[in-house]
């Protein structure tokens, strides 16, 4: 067991009981203050929220550790510890009598090596720009750093950003409505002032955040009517051959007229869940277009990759599918079909999670062997969705945020290189959204007020891997020997280590974590509870 000093960040007064049984377990601890503004905890009747306000609002402050053997803890659990943090030193000496009979063991073997990642993110729709134009604009500052600060926020690095419209919007839109049949765009010469307002937003977001790193996503839920076989926003239907040239001429020209007015996109994909179109119209009522695979590798092989390959803009990577995890990997398979240079243009395959517990996760390591040089992100996920489900924020909900920390976990167990949320922030309704599609978000805004916000549960709980694991970070292999730790581990290009890990248990567990190359630590962690754990 390693000896330890320690030191304590200020942290929300209604988690004190539980940082003590945290590190209980943690020799010689002393406690002291660190950097950082702590939680303003507000409860409700599932849980707590952080509340946000003009004046106030929490940070994630710490120093890195610098020596070899020093590290940094933090913890957030359904107890009410948010981000609390710990600093310490180990010391090499290990006592055998202190490894303990019903200790659950965290064992890390840093020579075992798996994918790359690349970074985490969220969305940022019409009806996020919506509710942050109506905000103070102190608060919506202090709601940029939360995200995307590296210094005080929980450091995300992508922005996933509708091409036209989308369900999370006002009203359905794209560009082009009118006139129709027009195959030479002549109508989609300028930016929409809905899409000048996020360029504005993203700026802002990018200098308060002294942030120029963040990447941008780009993917269009539908063409105009026009285009469509159905000649609607939604229901069955396809892209009129006739027009599939114009179509990936329309991506092209989004991505000038926005390098244009300053934001370089990263990255689109080939359009969000194509399969809506095709048989989740029976229940899904907003913008969509439908795709087969094999049409749809006729798109790109032939008309979007050579497109996108021979513009300006050719830079910009693109992510094929785009829809569930259960498309995977005969999506691409059948692209191939329909065209055999099809996957050859994609540089990424996109995944949404919305089905995840009726699909393996091995679906995703199982496309990662067939096609081993291109990334794999989860470009999309929320709660609330479900027939069963409450379709609106549950403020204070920490059973949905423990199922973000299991399905993330779970993702990056399984060879994924990129996780996005959905919706940065909604309303307390979950909009607006013009199809009443109204799910759970990271943040709430009080549409009312102006003047505060609520981190729910969910956002400390993406804060814990988006924070730590930084672009390059290499997972590493490791192991629990309960079922009710899940772990995984990662290391950074500085060299640092990441290990995250969450009790599942309705009590409190002691948890050991070792690492051939240092030793041991010994923590007695709450119930339900996540924390990570950096040491160089």
């Amino acid at each position: 067991m390693y000896r330890v000093t320690l030191r304590f960040r200020g942290f929300c007064a209604f988690g004190s009981f539980w940082l003590g049984v945290v590190l209980l377990q943690l020799l010689r601890a002393k406690l002291a203050t660190a950097g950082g503004l702590p939680c303003a905890l507000r409860q409700y009747a599932n849980g707590a929220v952080c509340v946000c306000n003009v004046t106030y609002c929490d940070t994630l402050e710490f120093t890195e550790p610098t020596e070899l053997g020093s590290f940094v803890l933090a913890s957030s659990s359904s107890g009410g510890l948010r981000f609390a943090l710990a600093e310490g030193n180990f010391s090499r000496t290990i006592k055998q009598r202190q490894v303990r009979e019903g200790d659950t063991t965290i064992t890390l073997d840093p020579l075992r090596r798996f994918q790359k990642v690349e970074g985490f993110g969220g969305a940022f729709t019409g009806a996020v720009s919506h509710n942050l134009a109506r905000l103070n604009p102190a608060l919506r500052d202090s709601l940029y750093k939360a995200y995307y600060s590296k210094t005080q926020g929980i450091g995300y690095r992508f922005m996933r950003v509708p091409i036209g419209g989308c369900d999370f919007d006002l009203e359905p839109w794209a560009y082009n409505e009118l006139p129709a049949n027009d195959v030479s765009l002549s109508n989609f010469t300028l930016l929409d002032e809905r899409d000048l307002v996020k360029v504005s937003q993203i700026k802002q977001l990018m200098n308060v955040t002294n942030n120029g790193d963040i990447r941008l996503i780009g993917a269009a839920w539908s063409p105009p009517p026009w285009m469509k076989s159905n000649n609607d926003w939604t229901g069955a239907s396809r892209l009129k051959p006739e027009y599939y040239q114009t179509w990936a001429d329309y991506h092209v020209r989004y991505l000038e007229l926005m390098r244009a007015a300053g934001l370089n996109f990263w990255a689109i994909s080939t359009g969000n869940e194509p399969l809506n179109g095709v048989i989740g119209f029976l229940f899904i009522h907003f913008m969509s277009l439908g795709w087969t695979a094999p049409d749809q590798g006729r798109w790109v092989g032939q008309h979007l990759g050579p497109a996108l390959k021979n513009s300006p803009v050719s830079d910009v990577k693109l992510f094929g599918c785009d829809d569930q995890r259960y498309t995977f990997p005969w999506w691409f398979k059948l692209m191939d079909q329909g065209h055999p240079n099809a996957t050859s243009y994609l540089d990424g395959l996109a995944v949404h999670w919305y089905w995840d517990g009726v699909a393996p996760a091995a679906l995703l390591d199982q496309t990662a062997a067939l096609y081993p040089n291109k990334w794999i992100f989860n470009t999309e996920a929320s709660l609330g969705d479900k027939p069963l489900q409450q379709h609106r924020p549950i403020l204070g909900s920490w059973e949905r945020a423990e199922s973000y920390i299991l399905y993330v976990m779970q993702d990056l167990q399984h060879s994924v290189h990129g996780w996005i949320d959905w919706n940065l922030l909604l309303d307390e309704q979950g909009g607006p959204n013009y199809a009443n599609n109204f799910v759970e978000s990271a943040v709430i805004v009080n549409a009312t007020s102006q003047e505060e916000a609520y981190k729910q549960p969910i956002f400390y709980g993406l804060g814990h891997f988006s924070r730590f694991i930084l672009p390059g970070s290499v997972r590493l292999d490791v192991r629990s020997s309960s079922k009710d730790v899940v772990v995984v581990a990662f290391e950074r290009m500085d060299k640092r280590t990441v290990i995250v890990f969450y009790n599942k248990a309705n009590w409190k567990l002691t948890v050991r974590l070792e690492d051939k190359r240092y030793g041991s630590v010994r923590v007695r962690v709450p119930a339900k509870s996540v924390h990570t754990l950096l040491y160089l």
